[in-house]
């Protein structure tokens, strides 16, 4: 009996690395899951898995791009799939396009990864917490470039802080009903697709203590922990799985 044992869990943008690893993590411990994300293709080959190791997985297909309609389609749908009962939300979705910084970066792009990354999961969470029975959980993930400032990532920096922020609004509004929010804020991490060697993020981690990119399984168990009853005191917290990086600066070695 896994610690999420007859429990449901919606995860949104789940069918590739962060997400996938949590959609999969959260199968593992006993939750029905449901799998969201624009790609079906994807989404089938993560259900696929869960399916294959004895879980319960559903798809549904999403395109969560900040509009209140489809938040609220998605909530009711996984609403739906899983009986009327979600008992975990993980607000995974989010996107970081390239050319993101402030002089390049035009009205529509802006727009976009507000809509994106605060936007979505704000409707969503006001759509579902208030109907999550005592004892349920809101995990989002933030970023350790939300406190950590990086030249030309003011505009991601800005979402994840803005969904850092709503962490603890919520979990003042939603935590004496018996909701839990909370947040993991992933540091470096290296896509499962990405083969071993040299990765474009590892520079960012030559001084943290770890001293190289993370993995999304690292993510998956914080936010596994954080939706469950070993957590039950834990209230609006940002739980930093960066291997050191936003902490911790060390001199770095040749």
């Amino acid at each position: 009996m896994g610690i999420h044992s007859g429990r449901s869990a919606l995860v949104t943008g789940s069918t590739s690395n962060i997400g996938r690893a949590i959609a999969i993590a959260m199968a593992a411990e006993g939750a029905h899951v449901v799998v969201s994300g624009r790609d079906e293709a994807r989404g089938a080959a993560v259900i696929d898995s869960i399916l294959q190791a004895g879980g319960r997985a559903d798809f549904v297909r999403a395109d969560l791009d900040g509009s209140s309609v489809r938040s609220r389609a998605l909530g009711d749908a996984a609403w739906e799939l899983t009986g009327g009962r979600i008992d975990v939300l993980v607000n995974n979705a989010g996107i970081y396009p390239s050319g993101t910084d402030a002089p390049i970066a035009d009205d529509a792009l802006v727009d976009r990864m507000y809509g994106v990354n605060v936007k979505a999961p704000f409707f969503l969470t006001h759509h579902l917490a208030p109907r999550m029975a005592p004892g349920s959980a809101v995990v989002n993930l933030g970023s350790w470039v939300a406190r950590l400032g990086l030249p030309g990532d003011g505009l991601y920096a800005s979402t994840k802080a803005a969904l850092e922020a709503l962490t603890r609004s919520w979990a003042a509004q939603y935590g004496p009903s018996g909701v839990r929010v909370n947040a993991v804020s992933p540091g470096v991490i290296r896509p499962p697709e990405v083969a071993a060697g040299r990765f474009p993020g590892d520079p960012l981690m030559a001084t943290a203590p770890a001293r190289e990119s993370g993995a999304p399984e690292a993510i998956a168990a914080a936010v596994v922990f954080l939706a469950s009853d070993a957590a039950a005191f834990v209230h609006g917290t940002v739980l930093d799985v960066d291997g050191g990086r936003a902490s911790v600066h060390l001199a770095a070695h040749g």
